[in-house]
């Protein structure tokens, strides 16, 4: 069944409102008529919803709500991924697979061995487009949320809210003691980790200064085993274990 998110200010009572490009996804995409169901989530609430569409106008798609619908595709562990800034196109598949696979939020870090240069105005339009493609990631794999993708940040940014999680995680190829096996064994001991940062080095992988940085916040540095991954790899890997050991059936 189709998912669309809506925010708050197009549920009226028993009747939502689906109006932007949502609308021409349902009447020429997917081709959808009066009393067709779909799914429809408050992204403000994350609340899920079984609707009938009542009128198909030009401008709006109302439905009505059928009933609530109580399960939730969430985890109960929430899993920020601080991502060294890659060439783009790598950016846009990070974005899509760690969404469909749980992630919360996506920091794109910009790093010492960044290779791509970019300036605020293009930066803010790719953010935008990246938002976009969480979005429409999330609409496939039923997510109840849509991950936000935050703007550029740096190390000392990353620094500055590294307090908000439980542990941060990071993946370092010339770690050789700890790998990431290891450390969850170790957070299965701990029953209130919930959020768990991790990250994952650009292409050219974390500088040294960079790790320094980095092990004033106590991060943990973790091997992902005998084969270097790629970035786009990496992350996803780390994820799906975490999402695998941690979260509540």
């Amino acid at each position: 069944m189709p998912k669309f998110f809506v925010k708050n200010n197009q549920i009226s009572g028993n009747e939502i409102e689906v109006i932007g490009e949502d609308i021409n996804h349902i009447r020429n995409v997917l081709r959808m008529k009066i009393g067709d169901n779909l799914q429809i989530c408050n992204e403000e609430t994350g609340k899920n919803y079984l609707c009938k569409i009542l009128e198909n106008r030009k401008e709006v798609v109302v439905c009505n709500i059928e009933k609530e619908i109580l399960e939730t595709t969430e985890s109960s562990i929430n899993i920020s991924l601080f991502q060294g800034l890659p060439k783009f196109d790598k950016m846009e598949l990070i974005i899509q697979k760690n969404t469909e696979i749980g992630i919360k939020k996506i920091f794109p870090v910009k790093m010492e061995r960044t290779v791509v240069k970019i300036d605020d105005k293009s930066a803010a339009k790719k953010v935008e487009r990246w938002q976009k493609i969480s979005e429409i990631a999330a609409k496939q794999s039923m997510r109840d949320i849509i991950p936000e993708v935050s703007n550029i940040i740096n190390l000392k940014q990353l620094k500055d809210i590294a307090s908000r999680y439980d542990v941060i995680l990071v993946a370092y190829e010339n770690e050789k003691n700890n790998t990431l096996k290891m450390e969850l064994k170790e957070l299965k001991k701990e029953n209130k980790i919930n959020n768990i940062g991790i990250v994952i080095g650009p292409e050219g992988g974390i500088s040294e200064n960079e790790i320094e940085e980095l092990k004033q916040l106590n991060c943990k540095f973790i091997s992902l085993g005998k084969r270097i991954l790629r970035t786009e790899t990496a992350g996803l890997v780390m994820a799906s274990n975490i999402f695998y050991e941690l979260e509540e059936e």
